[in-house]
């Protein structure tokens, strides 16, 4: 068990490199496919192993590691922490550590890379470097989710960016060069953003370790350090490193007005790639919000609240209404993430226990319906040869037992109580109309500046929530259409020889069906567990 706690977390992030390494060296198409499968299954039956390593009801004693001391579990959040020497003239160090919020993104990753796995096994061209991409790829997420020290973090983070790009414009549609270029050129600059940030936090604290800046030390540093954090007068370092910091994560959300590489990506993407962006590689923008930019600067967070919040709320319904004005299927699929996701935006903004426990839970709950939708879109395409919403029509009689998945996978899409995606967004909803209450981060913040930025604050709060709560309404209102659409009507001849699902779509999508009742239906035992002690340890971050 000690061997396990102490290096499980490396196994379970090189495990997917060993499987490239396999794949690259076979030679006929099956034994490359069932390598690569293999592997993705190895790797998640590792992830499982957490169940058994992590340390569950961990005291909190601020927002530090657990680590072992004499054989025994000091105090913390962060747990399972490996720490070995890099670079020592820089102190970078290999620091790789899991938490409450680490912790379900992994389990989501190695389970989507098994199914997005299994969902590739039609590809053709190029088997090898499409698989090997695809392995390198998991390396790449799971490094994001694990990594506790900022250089670390972002090889990891630009890892994943370079199989991306080739997936896509190799094996993409039509327009995949163009498509997998502007993904590029997007996601570089908020790296360079990301760059500046880690350098200039290198340079004021001579350090790379996550957890060590967000602790009291050195944010008491940085608040008592003339014009670092700033305030709503003076743009101070540490003003403009969040602004940096968030330019990077909400790229990769991504956000309005920074979404726009987003549909062209998923539309050109073949269809398993298509499920690890949606359902992974989005959220290590919102995971590096909440590991990295509201941790490292939570005084700014406080300070640029308002801006945040609205690029949240124009986000949820900017994306349902271009989702409604859609004809292609895959791309409303598309902007239906950038709503979902303006979700997790907001929920950091308004800094509530409900929104961003609501804001964490819609990451893993959007993970599962995103796979979900866009496989669903997958399986029609490949008979149908296109994407246009007005052409179907009355596949719920000519495809039966897909209609049923699909439909409940739309419904916890637009989320339908007893589904996983209503639980994060009443959550959210609930604690943005939360943070117009006392004790509360923002609230008592505003209410020590005076009571004209209070009134102020709670006149934006309001409206703020209120402008979110319609999203459910866009959101009812393209996902119910879409339904009508695609399964309803008479059955039109063109598409009365397709087959319903064969075993492989059926294996690849009764899990995720099956996740998204269960998340719904116990949210509590199946994710909250997780997550308790990590948000307290976050919100105390806001209280220094």
């Amino acid at each position: 068990m000690e061997f396990l706690y102490n290096y499980l977390l490396t196994i379970l992030i090189f495990l997917p490199l060993v499987g490239m390494v396999a794949v690259l060296v076979q030679k006929d198409r099956n034994a490359i496919r069932w390598t690569a499968l293999a592997t993705t299954i190895i790797t998640f039956a590792v992830s499982l192993l957490l169940f058994a390593t992590f340390q569950w009801g961990t005291q909190l004693q601020g927002y530090d590691y657990a680590v072992m001391e004499g054989g025994a579990l000091r105090g913390g959040v962060v747990q399972m922490v490996q720490r070995v020497d890099w670079i020592p003239a820089f102190n970078i160090q290999y620091l790789v550590g899991i938490d409450g919020l680490s912790f379900p993104l992994v389990i989501l990753s190695t389970f989507v890379c098994v199914l997005a796995c299994l969902a590739s096994w039609n590809i053709s061209k190029g088997v090898k470097g499409y698989f090997a991409l695809f392995l390198l790829l998991q390396t790449g997420i799971l490094g994001v989710f694990l990594s506790l020290d900022f250089f670390l973090f972002y090889v990891f983070f630009e890892l994943s960016l370079l199989p991306m790009y080739f997936l896509i414009g190799i094996w993409g549609g039509p327009r995949k060069e163009y498509a997998a270029i502007k993904f590029f050129l997007y996601t570089l600059v908020g790296s360079v953003g990301l760059l500046i940030v880690l350098i200039g936090m290198y340079l004021y604290t001579g350090s790379f370790d996550l957890i060590a800046m967000a602790g009291p030390q050195i944010q008491q540093r940085l608040g008592a350090s003339a014009g670092f954090v700033g305030d709503a007068t003076h743009i101070g370092v540490g003003t403009i490193f969040f602004l940096l910091a968030m330019l990077g994560f909400l790229i990769k959300v991504p956000a309005v007005p920074l979404h726009t590489w987003l549909p062209d990506a998923h539309v050109e993407a073949p269809t398993p790639i298509s499920m690890i962006l949606a359902a992974l590689l989005l959220k290590m923008g919102g995971y590096g919000i909440f590991r990295i930019a509201y941790p490292l600067f939570p005084h700014a967070a406080q300070t640029l609240w308002l801006l945040v919040a609205i690029i949240g709320v124009v986000s949820i319904v900017y994306g349902a209404l271009c989702a409604m004005a859609q004809t292609d299927f895959k791309k409303l699929v598309a902007y239906s993430s950038v709503s979902h996701m303006g979700l997790v935006t907001l929920g950091a903004a308004v800094m509530t226990p409900a929104a961003v426990n609501g804001a964490l839970f819609m990451m893993v709950a959007h993970g599962i319906t995103s796979a979900a939708m866009f496989f669903i879109v997958g399986v029609v395409y490949e008979r149908a040869h296109h994407r246009d919403l007005n052409r179907f029509g009355g596949l719920a009689t000519t495809m039966p037992a897909y209609t049923g998945f699909s439909i409940v996978a739309m419904f916890a899409n637009l989320g339908l109580p007893g589904l996983c995606g209503f639980i994060g967004e009443v959550m959210v909803l609930l604690g943005a109309f939360q943070a117009a209450k006392p004790n509360t981060i923002l609230y008592d913040h505003f209410a020590a500046i005076s009571p004209a930025a209070l009134s102020s604050y709670l006149f934006a709060v309001y409206v703020l929530a209120a402008i979110a709560a319609t999203g459910v309404i866009w959101t009812a209102g393209y996902m119910l259409w879409t339904i009508q659409r695609v399964f309803f009507g008479p059955e039109k001849a063109e598409y009365a020889a397709f087959p319903d699902v064969n075993k492989r779509e059926l294996t690849i999508l009764t899990p995720l069906v099956v996740m998204a009742i269960v998340l719904g239906v116990i949210p509590t035992l199946s994710f909250f567990v997780f997550t308790e002690t990590t948000v307290s340890a976050f919100f105390q971050l806001f209280r220094i």
